[in-house]
């Protein structure tokens, strides 16, 4: 019975963070897992939704074109008749073509969240253009990965040449299209993977299985190309994002595993060489150029983190245990640019990853851990507003363990380490002491001195100073003798000669 008790007690502490499979899959119900960058669909979901939209607004733009066709035909009858209502009537007509292409920009802009444009593209990208030694490293890197998939394609033979002839054209095509917003680019590079697929399959009848290597290797060659132009680009706001997650993750550096029951023991230490490289995995994550290898450090940091927690608890992690865990490697790891990787791997990833499969979960995953911390409060870490806002502000910390817990097997270090934290935790009281003290001395004397100062006021206007005439001067004792002169004179001073 106290052991069912303890099970519902840690069910309703992960109240705030628990979230059940079925939300991490599209909304649509199409068993594929869905994303926060899709409105909560799949990519396939997704793209019709998109298609969808794009048709009605392309028969928005058929119904508008006509419709201005008729009033220009209208305008232009009337215009036989004075040259001031033809003025009127092509003004009225410019002013609502004006009102009308505004719409459908606006119209667009809202459904597909497009990011805004600005004319100094270019100049802002040669302001932060990189380093030349950054610049030799790509090109090496992107001669490498070239030489390697024209390697690769010379497996394939026939559909080789074809499909190297395919991704040039793609190539040339993106560079003819940087002044589009990311999502056009986007949905450039979807649509070129899907149709190259189904070339794969059913014109040159490739298996399945080197389909998928086929794909892997395409958007690696295609997108390490790309990637100066597509990751963080300054038409959108990736990189304020970024800021704001990485400035919320530093606010929570005090959030301990137990506020979010997250059952790995650091003190193993197979468990805390686990934990160590998790957050190297997620960090490394910045460093690739290729979607599907931001997505293998994904899934190295989410496998590891399930060994964490198998060693820990002796038994296989659930679902409810890996997220709470996640969301922990997160905070402690604080990746680089996180929002911005997540974007770019969510427009130009090659989408069958993300639909399904171990890659596709675990990304799923870490975009609710995200969402999570963004969204993380006191009742999620089973605190008081009131703690939790003296924890975001800093005023205070929770408290640590205590050295005298620790097993006489835990690291040395560790256990130093507790210690010059409990001190300094004494110092911060003793000195909040100190300075309580000093302002009431400080208050003590000011009131001192204003007493003194009321206490001598009163006397003086009780007993006023008086200031009296300077009295005459007194005459000299002998001013009076008049027979100064029949005085001995002084005596002098007598050598003794003996």
């Amino acid at each position: 019975f106290s052991s069912n008790r303890r099970k519902m007690s840690l069910k309703s502490e992960r109240r705030g963070i628990h979230v059940d499979q079925s939300e991490l899959l599209c909304k649509k119900g199409c068993g594929y897992y869905g994303n926060p960058a899709w409105q909560g669909f799949c990519s396939k979901c997704w793209r019709e939704e998109y298609h969808k939209a794009r048709q009605k607004q392309i028969q928005e733009d058929w119904e508008l074109a006509e419709r201005l066709q008729r009033e220009e035909e209208e305008a232009y009858a009337s215009s036989q008749s004075t040259q001031g209502a033809q003025s009127l009537t092509f003004s009225k007509f410019e002013e609502k073509k004006t009102n009308e292409k505004t719409r459908k920009v606006t119209t667009v802009k809202k459904f597909f969240t497009a990011s805004s444009r600005t004319g100094a593209k270019k100049e802002i990208q040669e302001a932060k253009a990189p380093s030349p030694s950054i610049n030799r490293q790509a090109s090496i890197e992107t001669d490498r990965v070239s030489k390697e998939f024209i390697e690769f394609l010379k497996t394939y033979h026939k559909p080789g040449q074809d499909i190297y002839k395919q991704c040039k054209l793609f190539l040339d095509t993106m560079n003819h299209k940087r002044d589009l917003s990311i999502e056009e680019q986007s949905e450039c590079a979807q649509d070129f993977y899907q149709n190259v697929a189904e070339k794969l399959q059913t014109r040159w009848k490739v298996p399945p299985e080197k389909v998928e290597k086929a794909m892997d290797q395409i958007e690696k060659y295609i997108m390490t190309r790309q990637y100066k132009f597509v990751f963080c680009p300054e038409t959108t706001d990736d990189e304020k994002k970024d800021l704001a997650v990485q400035k919320r993750i530093r606010a929570l550096h005090w959030v301990t595993p137990q506020m979010l029951c997250v059952p790995v023991n650091e003190e193993i230490p197979e468990v805390s060489d686990m934990v160590v490289k998790a957050i190297t995995d997620i960090i490394e994550m910045d460093s690739k150029r290729v979607p599907r290898d931001k997505l293998a450090c994904i899934t190295k940091c989410s496998k590891h983190i399930f060994n964490a927690i198998k060693v820990t608890k002796n038994e296989p992690a659930s679902a409810d245990d890996f997220l709470p865990t996640l969301i922990y490697i997160v905070l402690k790891g604080n990746p680089p640019r996180l929002q911005s990787n997540i974007q770019y791997i969510t427009r130009f990833c090659n989408p069958s990853r993300l639909m399904t499969g171990e890659d596709g979960y675990y990304f799923t995953n870490l975009c609710c851990a995200v969402a999570f911390i963004e969204k993380l409060d006191a009742q999620s870490l089973n605190l008081s507003q009131e703690d939790f806002d003296r924890f975001m502000t800093g005023q205070t910390s929770p408290k640590k363990q205590e050295p005298e817990s620790f097993s006489p097997d835990v690291c040395l270090g560790v256990k130093q380490m507790y210690k010059n934290l409990d001190l300094l935790s004494q110092l911060n009281e003793r000195q909040e002491r100190i300075v309580s003290e000093a302002k009431k001395l400080e208050k003590d004397l000011i009131d001192w001195t204003d007493g003194i100062t009321k206490e001598v006021q009163d006397i003086v206007e009780k007993y006023p100073l008086e200031i009296k005439p300077k009295n005459q001067a007194l005459a000299a004792i002998d001013s009076e003798n008049v027979e100064n002169d029949k005085l001995p004179p002084p005596l002098q001073p007598q050598v003794y000669a003996g």
